[in-house]
């Protein structure tokens, strides 16, 4: 459906006849007339062109459209579509992925193949984020030292791009967990205090970095940020008579406490499976939204008319000048040749 954005503008429409009727005429030029007593005979016998008059027609008629377009380019057209969801409300949820050299483990598995921890929580994230719809969603990768990837951003696929093509080591091989919840706080703080969210994964214990894991927490809850811990990592199993622990170095203490801390959860994954179910919990727990707002998009088309106005503009100077060219050529064409014609 077409609409008019700027609909007053159709009150200019009457101003080339307020300019006629307010405005003094031009005087008339009599030089060089010669005056017929009988020229209405004439025009009656069609002995007197009328090529004047409709040159003048065509003009008052290519400006009358040309003024018109114009007038509707000015009230702004445009097409509006079918409206839109838009979800109004959301999080502003940043994600925390550790990258130590840890992770590189591969105590877990995907389809009864081994894979390290990573692979795992990049794919279940990765399908985590797809569904966060009207969500703005913030990527921060630490190990020795944590780095905001992604900021706060709607645009979940950049998200998702950038946590594929991370890589065990990129940013060291410790693991600052403190450090990566204190740059989540700086990142969420400006935000609405209720929608600020963390999600933090890491398989260690906090071993780097400039602040440790509670005092960051502590920083965490006075400024309102709720964060899930998830613990990566299987649990230890025998091997012959010697009992294997491959999560040995993983703080449950601290992460649990983290969570406490702050309103969050604690949660253990233990396999892919487990990993997704914390996901789901996560969904449940911080809905993505509330009832969607519907927009329409809209395309202008002021510049259809604008165009139009300008070729018509172009055509109305060559009716304008046609005559005057015309006449020049006639004014400089030679006299006729009258010698040796009969007296």
């Amino acid at each position: 459906m077409i609409q008019f954005q700027w609909l007053w503008a159709a009150a200019l429409l009457p101003l080339p006849l307020l300019v006629r009727f307010l405005m003094p005429a031009a005087p008339k030029r009599r030089a060089g007339a010669l005056r017929l007593p009988f020229f209405h005979e004439i025009a009656g016998a069609g002995l007197v062109s009328e090529g004047g008059r409709r040159r003048r027609l065509v003009r008052l008629a290519l400006l009358s459209v040309i003024w018109l377009l114009l007038v509707g380019a000015a009230m702004r057209p445009a097409y509006v579509g079918k409206p839109v969801p838009i979800a109004v409300e959301g999080r502003d949820l940043m994600l925390a992925v550790d990258l130590s050299g840890s992770m590189s483990r591969q105590d877990l598995s995907y389809d009864n193949i081994p894979v390290d921890r990573l692979t795992i929580i990049k794919g279940v994230a990765d399908d985590f984020i797809a569904k966060r719809k009207g969500d703005r969603i913030g990527l921060i990768l630490f190990s020795t030292r944590a780095y905001v990837q992604a900021p706060l951003t709607f645009d979940r696929n950049v998200v998702r791009d950038l946590l594929r093509t991370s890589s065990i080591g990129m940013t060291g091989q410790e693991t600052a967990i403190g450090d990566a919840i204190a740059l989540a706080v700086k990142t969420l703080r400006t935000r609405p205090q209720e929608q600020r969210v963390l999600v933090l994964l890491t398989d260690g214990a906090n071993n780097s970095g400039m602040l440790s894991p509670i005092p960051a927490a502590e920083i965490a809850k006075a400024n309102g940020v709720k964060i899930y811990t998830i613990g990566v990592g299987a649990d230890a199993f025998a091997v012959g008579q010697r009992m294997v622990n491959p999560s040995f170095d993983l703080d449950e203490g601290a992460l649990e406490q983290i969570a406490q801390m702050t309103g969050g959860r604690y949660f253990r994954a233990r396999d892919a499976a487990g990993l997704a179910a914390i996901y789901n919990d996560i969904d449940r727990m911080e809905p993505v939204s509330g009832e969607p707002l519907y927009l329409s998009p809209t395309v202008s088309l002021f510049q259809w008319p604008l165009g139009a106005a300008l070729v018509l503009s172009f055509l109305l100077g060559l009716v304008w000048l046609w005559p005057a060219r015309s006449r020049k050529a006639q004014a400089e064409a030679p006299a006729p040749n009258l010698e040796g014609a009969a007296p």
